[in-house]
């Protein structure tokens, strides 16, 4: 099976429908533009999804340069060479090209390998996937997704696996994974690296008096760090209950350490 795209520039195809076009999710799309005839050719093929409530919603988009994307679609679309050709009904996507079939997220999700509930070597590039969901992390903490949740549309939200981040939606995956069709040889090990740095900021209760990190999780643990109000970590998703506390893993310099979970906000 051979590759489609490098990751840097399939990082920024995705990137680039969620910040430089219209878009508006449509179960079944692939970027297709928001015309009469791809809503009624919808609407016969999905006619339970396509209401005439939504047929409505999406007819008042006409002549306002909008495509249509679902999850996979997005996927599909970047990988079969989607262009933002308004004049072609497919927004200039090839059907089924580059030796991509038309398969749905947990299909497309199958085919990647290395697959990880670990997301603390994640890197650009790689796949999103929770059950009927799949999205694309672009490294940052931050995934690009087509989905009805939120603005309805193609969109940057934070992988809170990871943190969450201040201005964007997050969602909690629960799996990654590297796509055959996508060429990570382009993804260094210091841009790994920096994908996976944290970025769910450190906010020290009320005070600005430093926080504590602890090789262990527990009052008594060795002090190994004071990090002050604003710093940058990662959360691995991990807790654990001991000295009458709530102690939260996180990611600090490299390595996995523990910390009272009531000063960090996420």
């Amino acid at each position: 099976m051979a590759t489609v795209l490098k990751s840097k520039n399939f990082v920024t195809k995705v990137k680039d429908i969620a910040e430089k076009y219209n878009t508006v999710y449509c179960w079944g799309s692939f970027g297709f533009p928001i015309t009469q005839a791809n809503i009624t050719r919808l609407a016969r093929q999905y006619p339970s999804i396509y209401t005439a409530a939504t047929q409505t919603r999406l007819k008042s988009l006409i002549g306002k340069n909008y495509f249509g994307f679902d999850c996979v679609g997005l996927i599909k679309g970047t990988l079969w060479g989607f262009s933002g050709d308004k004049a072609k009904s497919n927004g200039g996507t090839v059907y089924c090209s580059n030796g991509v079939n038309d398969i749905d997220c947990n299909a497309m999700f199958d085919l990647c390998s290395g697959k990880s509930a670990d997301f603390s070597d994640i890197v650009p590039g790689e796949f999103l996937w929770m059950q009927g969901h799949i999205g694309v992390y672009i490294g940052d903490g931050l995934a690009v997704e087509a989905t009805a949740s939120w603005n309805n549309k193609v969109q940057i939200t934070a992988v809170s696996n990871i943190g969450t981040k201040s201005g964007y939606n997050s969602r909690k995956w629960t799996k990654h994974g590297k796509s055959t069709f996508i060429d990570f040889s382009d993804v260094t090990a210091a841009s790994a690296s920096s994908a996976s740095a944290g970025i769910t900021a450190y906010t020290v209760g009320k005070t600005n008096a430093p926080v504590n990190v602890r090789e262990t999780a527990s009052i008594s643990g060795k002090i190994v760090a004071k990090l002050a109000k604003g710093v940058n970590i990662q959360l691995t998703g991990k807790t654990a209950n001991n000295s009458g506390y709530t102690w939260v893993e996180i990611i600090y310099n490299g390595k996995k350490y523990w910390c009272d979970k009531q000063w960090i906000t996420c």
